[in-house]
């Protein structure tokens, strides 16, 4: 009975550890799931500034083209095409906002550029937006009660990263929402599934061999 006891605790353990792997693993796959859409367009933004000769026609035609050979993809509206343009031709010239950028999701970064202009600014919401796990709606208050210019005053610390697990924070939700990258098929039923089983397999080895090891332990305790 003891022995059920104790094995029930350990049993108990180790679906909580393979939970919380699994919150770090979708997390991290989302994260970098993120940061290659992000570098996609701007590279897509790159594209239409040097074609800008030919005005919004190259936009509508690049917009009806992508649509055509990935008709289940949504990002790739006129005007979202002009926010990679916007992205692209504003961020070009300053490496170190353009690689932060990579770090919050899509929606984060249009808001941000519609709403800051200041380069520093920029950058300053984009590590804050990553520092305390801001939604899109939390970033837009911030912006709009100019956080970034009170500043100087006492902003409350927190035990965030310590103490919540990584999915829980609203910019990890909003970036697993995220339409633009859900909206690439091949990547959320191939990568993501994929990625995750590869890496769960191995994380649910490793526990189960400590989980044995400690088993054997109590056996010859007994």
């Amino acid at each position: 009975m003891e022995e059920n006891k104790m094995l029930e605790k350990e049993f108990k353990q180790v679906v909580e550890n393979i939970k919380n792997e699994i919150y770090k693993t979708q997390t991290l796959i989302m994260t970098d799931a993120n940061k290659r859409l992000i570098d996609l367009y701007y590279y897509v933004g790159g594209i239409v500034c040097k074609n800008s000769s030919w005005g919004n026609r190259f936009i509508e035609s690049l917009s009806t083209a992508m649509k055509i050979e990935f008709p289940n993809i949504k990002g790739f509206s006129v005007r979202n095409i002009k926010n990679m343009k916007k992205f692209y031709s504003e961020l070009n010239s300053n490496e170190k906002v353009q690689m932060a950028s990579a770090q919050i999701p899509w929606s984060h970064n249009i808001l941000i550029l519609d709403k800051v202009k200041d380069m520093d600014e920029r950058l300053w919401y984009i590590e804050k937006c990553v520092e305390n796990g801001w939604s899109v709606d939390v970033l837009e208050l911030q912006i709009n009660t100019k956080l970034y210019e009170r500043q100087g005053k006492a902003i409350k610390d927190n035990n965030f990263k310590e103490k919540l697990i990584l999915p829980l924070s609203d910019l990890a939700n909003n970036m697993q929402k995220d339409p633009y990258i859900f909206n690439l098929p091949l990547l959320k039923e191939k990568y993501i599934e994929t990625e995750l089983e590869n890496a769960l397999v191995e994380r649910i080895k490793d526990t189960l061999i400590e989980l044995r090891k400690r088993i054997q332990l109590c056996r010859k305790s007994i």
